[in-house]
C-alpha cells in the first residue's frame, strides 16, 4: 500500500502546472559545500582565476626551454600521481609544477622522414624551426644520414645562437651527456648525432670537414659560443691518455680549452664544486659530473657528488641574468626516456618530478612578466597506464581494487603501468611471470611489454606544451614541433 501511495504522489505531483513545480524549487536553492563537493569548489575557483587571465603580449627579456625527454601524456599523468604518492599525498590530485602554467597546447612531433621521431630531429625542430631527419640536429632535411658530404651546406641558426647574435646570453642542461641529441640541438649541427667525440666520426666524416659534437660546443665563435653548458660526457671531453676515462684520440683536453677561453670561464666536474661557483664572477661555466649520463636521484647514494636538475638550473639562471639584455636556456630531464628506454618505470616517473623541481625553480628565480617559460617534449614513449587501481594503490605496484588483486583474463596480477615495447616483452615466446607487489613496487622492477625490443621505442602521439610568461598564449591548440621556434624568436625579438 506504502509504494502504491508512493507512486501516486509522484505521478499527482507530474500533473501540477509547471508554475506551482518552479516556485517549489526556488524555495530549496542548491549549495555547494566546500568540503563535500571539492571539485565543484575547485573549479568555482580555476574559472575565476581564468576569468581574471590576460595574455601577455609583450617582448621576452628571457626564455626558458625545459625539455621532458620522452615525456608524452601518460608520463605526465604517471609523473604526477607518482610524485605526489612519494610525498604521501593522494597522487590522483596532485600537481606538478609546470601543471600549473597558464596556458596549454599539444605539438606533432613527427620528422621529415619517419612518422615517429627520435630526439635529434625533436629538439632540431624546436630550435631551429625547420623539420629534419631522425638522427640529424642543426641541419635541414636535405642531409643524408651518417654522411657529412653536403651537411655543412644544410647547416640552420638555432635559437641560441641567434640569441647570441643579438647579444644574449645562451645556455643548456642536460641530466644526460651534454653531447646528447637534446643539449647539442642549442649548439651542434651534424648530420648524425653519435658523431659526439673524434672518436666516433667516420673516415668520410673527417674527409668533409664534420667535426664531433664536443668540439662544435668549445670552439664555436664566441659571438655564438654557450655561455653554461652543464651535464655529463666528460670522456667525450679528454684525451684517452687521461686516467679520468678520456675517449678522444686527438689528445686534445677541451677541458681547458674551455677555461683558456677568458678569465672567467670555469670548469666544474662535481655537485660541491658546482654550488662554489661565484656566479658573479663566472661568465663562461662548464660543468661535467659524469662520465656519460648523470645517474638517477635514486641511485644518488652511490654518486654523492651529482648536481640536481634543479641545482643546475639554479646556478645556470645565476651565470646568464647577469646579461641586462637577457638570456636564452634550454634544460632537459633527459633519463625519462633514458629509463623508458629499459622500462623501468620508476626511474623514468622520478625524472618527470625532477623535471617539476627543477621548473619550480626557474618560476622562483624569474618573473612571469619578462620571462618565458616552456615545458614540453621531444617525443613520446609507449607508456601504459591500465585501469583496475583504486586511489589509494601505488600507482607503481600492482592493479588492485583496495587491496585485492584485479586479475588479468588468465588469472594473473598484473600491473597498472606497463608498456607497448621492450626489454620486459616475451622474449622467445616465453611470458614472464607474474609479479609480487613487493617486486612490482620496487625502483628496479621492469615492467611488462606487449613486444620485445632491447630497448622500448619512442612512440608517435602528440605531446604537451606548458607555457607562461610573454607570448605563451601563442602557444595553444595542436602545432607543428617547429612552430615553437617561432615563438621563441618572436617573444625575443629576435630575427634570422
Amino acid at each position: 500500500m506504502r509504494s502504491f501511495a508512493l507512486l501516486s504522489t509522484v505521478a499527482m505531483l507530474a500533473f501540477l502546472p509547471l508554475t506551482v513545480q518552479a516556485q517549489s524549487a526556488d524555495k530549496v536553492p542548491p549549495t555547494v559545500d566546500a568540503k563535500t563537493n571539492i571539485y565543484f569548489y575547485q573549479g568555482e575557483q580555476a574559472l575565476a582565476e581564468a576569468l581574471k587571465r590576460t595574455p601577455n603580449t609583450g617582448r621576452a627579456r628571457n626564455v626558458i626551454l625545459f625539455i621532458g625527454d620522452g615525456m608524452g601524456i601518460n608520463s605526465v599523468t604517471a609523473g604526477r600521481i607518482f610524485a605526489g604518492q612519494q610525498r604521501g599525498l593522494d597522487g590522483a590530485s596532485y600537481a606538478l609544477s609546470f601543471d600549473k602554467l597558464p596556458y596549454t597546447g599539444f605539438s606533432k612531433t613527427y620528422s621529415t622522414d619517419k612518422l615517429v621521431t627520435d630526439s635529434a630531429n625533436g629538439i632540431s625542430a624546436i630550435t631551429t624551426g625547420i623539420k629534419t631527419i631522425n638522427g640529424a640536429i642543426g641541419v635541414d632535411g636535405t642531409v643524408v644520414g651518417k654522411k657529412c658530404r653536403g651537411s655543412l651546406k644544410a647547416r640552420v641558426q638555432s635559437v641560441a645562437e641567434l640569441a647570441k647574435l643579438n647579444g644574449l646570453s645562451a645556455g643548456v642542461v642536460t641530466t644526460a651527456g651534454i653531447t646528447d641529441a637534446t643539449p647539442a640541438g642549442g649548439y651542434g649541427h651534424t648530420p648524425y648525432r653519435n658523431w659526439r667525440a673524434d672518436s666516433d666520426l667516420t673516415a668520410e666524416a673527417v674527409e668533409n670537414g664534420c667535426i664531433d659534437l664536443a668540439r662544435q660546443l668549445v670552439e664555436a665563435p664566441a659571438a655564438i659560443r654557450m655561455d653554461v653548458a652543464l651535464g655529463g660526457d666528460l670522456t667525450k671531453f679528454l684525451p684517452d691518455t687521461d686516467p679520468r676515462k678520456g675517449g678522444r684520440v686527438d689528445g686534445r683536453d677541451l677541458t681547458k680549452e674551455w677555461q683558456g677561453q677568458s678569465s672567467s670561464a670555469q670548469f666544474v666536474s662535481g655537485a660541491a664544486d658546482l654550488k662554489a661557483v661565484d656566479a658573479t664572477k663566472t661568465d663562461h661555466l662548464l660543468g661535467l659530473f659524469a662520465e656519460g649520463d648523470l645517474p638517477s636521484p635514486v641511485d644518488t647514494a652511490q654518486h654523492f657528488d651529482v648536481p640536481g636538475l634543479d641545482d643546475m638550473t639554479a646556478k645556470a639562471i645565476d651565470v646568464l641574468a647577469k646579461n641586462p639584455k637577457g638570456y636564452f636556456l634550454l634544460v632537459e630531464s633527459a633519463s625519462i626516456d633514458k629509463w623508458h628506454h629499459q622500462n623501468n618505470a620508476y626511474r623514468a616517473m622520478t625524472d618527470v618530478d625532477e623535471l617539476s623541481k627543477a621548473v619550480q625553480v626557474a618560476m622562483e628565480k624569474t618573473s612571469a612578466a619578462d620571462t618565458l617559460i616552456i615545458v614540453t617534449a621531444d617525443h613520446s614513449h609507449g607508456l601504459v597506464f591500465s585501469a583496475g587501481s583504486t586511489r589509494e594503490e601505488p600507482i607503481m605496484g600492482l592493479a588492485r581494487n583496495h587491496g585485492k588483486d584485479e586479475l588479468d583474463g588468465n588469472g594473473h596480477a598484473r600491473t597498472t603501468l606497463s608498456y607497448a615495447t621492450g626489454p620486459g616483452g616475451p622474449k622467445n615466446g616465453v611470458a614472464r611471470p607474474a609479479p609480487t607487489e613487493d617486486e612490482a613496487v620496487s625502483p628496479d622492477y621492469t615492467q611488462p611489454a606487449l613486444t620485445y625490443v632491447d630497448s622500448a621505442q619512442h612512440a608517435g602521439e602528440d605531446v604537451p606544451i606548458y607555457a607562461s610568461g610573454p607570448q605563451a598564449h601563442l602557444l595553444t591548440g595542436t602545432v607543428e614541433l617547429s612552430y615553437i621556434y617561432q615563438v621563441m624568436a618572436y617573444a625575443l625579438g629576435l630575427k634570422r
